[in-house]
């Protein structure tokens, strides 16, 4: 099981960390720079340990453990130290039990530190590129609160800004149009909790999934708030969903600030608040990149080529007002 099919896991390993593992019976030998040695000697005790606790190891598994072993600085440069709710030290194992998936656990460090921040603020600013589990972990956290009854209930919401298509031209009532932009929070509740646990909980009130518009007037208070997408808002609509956290609620805000849809020339509520927030007592900022993409290795790649051509873009822009002002 942890070798993993015709020795899968292993060649898995001696490809990300450049190590040579070699197995005898129940004995491996890990060879390599010191460095990835010892990285590969962590990663191998690491899902181990999952094995013995019952939980499964699959290549995403491995992947994780891997980044979690060869990137620990970068869970400390997101954490304030000693700065009121979340300072000190990353815990070493971080996981949220939910219904149907069981045990979740972080795979990059920075989802480690994004799980952790979810845990003790009231306020948490998930950032970064799709696929590195902002919201998924969001919604996790949300789950495992509100069925160990810390929370009494779980708001999802996501602004319903058109992208490239209009939603006046979409068929049904207003609901039929809404629900595919917030259908990926449909998604990830499906895969926290049972199909008729989640519809019971919707009919009840315990889960609502609304959008951001619904939000206006609210107080939502002993209640896990989650925004998703929330690049599309705008600075009012941040405000006025910011204001809505009550007594005993908790909110979580994600979004990536590369894939604006607003018109041209409307400033993003979410850089708004990027800007407005820094040092708020309470409010914690998690910053993920394309190494933190846990989806399909390909992700990453078209990720980083859509950012190498950005940059392209501007490098004449930046270039050009570089010589004016000089």
């Amino acid at each position: 099981m942890l070798y993993g099919e015709h020795d899968r896991h292993l060649a898995r390993i001696e490809t990300l960390l450049g190590v040579s593992l070699i197995s005898r019976g129940n004995t491996l030998t890990v060879s390599g720079p010191p460095d990835a040695a010892d990285a590969a000697k962590a990663v191998l005790d690491s899902l181990y340990e999952r094995l013995t606790r019952g939980q499964p190891v699959g290549s995403g598994e491995v992947d994780g453990a891997v980044r979690m072993a060869t990137a620990p600085a970068i869970v400390e440069e997101t954490r304030p130290a000693g700065n009121g709710p979340g300072g000190g030290i990353l815990r070493a194992e971080i996981a949220l039990r939910t219904r149907k998936r069981g045990a979740i656990t972080p795979r990059s460090p920075m989802q480690a530190a994004y799980l952790q921040a979810l845990s003790e603020s009231e306020l948490v600013f998930g950032l970064g590129p799709a696929g590195t589990g902002k919201t998924y972990l969001a919604v996790a956290q949300a789950v495992a609160l509100l069925t160990t009854g810390q929370v009494d209930r779980i708001v999802l919401s996501r602004p319903a800004v058109e992208a490239g298509e209009r939603l006046g031209f979409l068929p049904g009532d207003l609901k039929e149009k809404v629900d595919p932009y917030l259908r990926p929070l449909y998604d990830a509740l499906h895969d926290m909790l049972p199909a008729e646990q989640v519809k019971k909980r919707l009919e009840s009130g315990e889960i609502e999934i609304a959008p951001l518009a619904f939000m206006r007037g609210r107080t939502l208070g002993n209640a896990f708030v989650i925004l998703d997408e929330a690049q599309n808002t705008t600075p009012m609509q941040m405000k006025m969903f910011l204001t809505r956290l009550g007594e005993g609620g908790r909110m979580a805000v994600t979004g990536d600030i590369t894939q604006i849809d607003l018109p041209s020339g409307t400033r993003s509520g979410l850089r708004d608040a990027l800007d407005i927030l820094q040092g708020v007592e309470g409010v914690r900022f998690v910053h993920f990149t394309d190494a933190d993409v846990v989806r399909h290795p390909m992700v990453a790649r078209i990720i980083r080529a859509y950012d190498r051509a950005e940059a392209q873009r501007l490098a004449p822009r930046n270039g050009a007002t570089g010589e004016r002002a000089s």
